[in-house]
């Protein structure tokens, strides 16, 4: 039995709304798998830019980050220079207190003032003992030895803005063993002895006795 042509036009739209319907799905489909697979490289291009703020944050690290953080800061005058400025002080404080009942002024204090400024201050307390106690000295032949050694530093400074250089001070230690008439007597006092550098060199520039020491202070008390 045929089929009237009103049915078999209502079959072939029917057949044809059906085919639409499931290329729809298909390509519903299609589209969210690509849109998965894509997915899983789109995090780790989004953080490799430069400068980027996102986690993973090596960059924020590096610009934030203190160029001087974990480094050592700069000296201002290496422990090398230092012992040199410490040489210097000892040579000369121990040279004050070394010397015996024949010795000259002028071949005395040469060597010595080579070691300072050279300024007239420096020049007045690079001395031999005079007066009185030079006179005792020579008439018992006395003879006198010193020895120094720094204790600690005090102040070490580098004044940039008056641009004087770098200077130290320091704390030495002289001891001077003194004998006169077949008799001796140690003597130790504490100095505030300074430094400044001069063309590359240290030089004495002054001192002070630091505190009052033990002046006189003999071999039977001990010291």
């Amino acid at each position: 039995m045929e089929l009237p042509a009103e049915n078999k036009r209502t079959g072939l739209l029917a057949l044809a709304v059906l085919g639409v319907l499931l290329v729809a799905v298909l390509t519903v489909f299609t589209v969210f798998d690509e849109g998965g697979d894509s997915g899983g490289t789109a995090a780790p291009t989004a953080t490799s830019g430069p400068g980027d703020k996102g986690t993973g944050g090596q960059d924020d690290a590096d610009t934030d980050a203190d160029p001087s953080a974990g480094g050592a800061p700069t000296p201002i005058v290496p422990l090398s220079e230092v012992a040199k400025a410490h040489t210097v002080m000892a040579t000369y404080m121990a040279g004050l207190s070394t010397y015996d009942h024949t010795s000259k002024a002028p071949a005395w204090r040469t060597p010595l003032l080579r070691l300072t400024t050279g300024d007239p201050r420096m020049k007045q307390t690079t001395t031999l003992p005079t007066g009185k106690e030079w006179a005792v000295c020579a008439a018992e032949k006395c003879a006198s030895k010193g020895a120094a050694v720094v204790v600690r530093d005090a102040v070490i400074s580098d004044d940039v803005v008056r641009d004087s250089g770098r200077t130290i001070s320091s704390v030495v230690r002289v001891t001077a063993s003194r004998t006169t008439g077949g008799a001796t007597t140690t003597e130790s006092n504490k100095w505030l002895v300074s430094v400044q550098e001069d063309d590359g060199q240290w030089v004495v520039s002054g001192f002070d006795v630091f505190g009052l020491g033990d002046v006189g202070a003999s071999d039977e008390s001990g010291e």
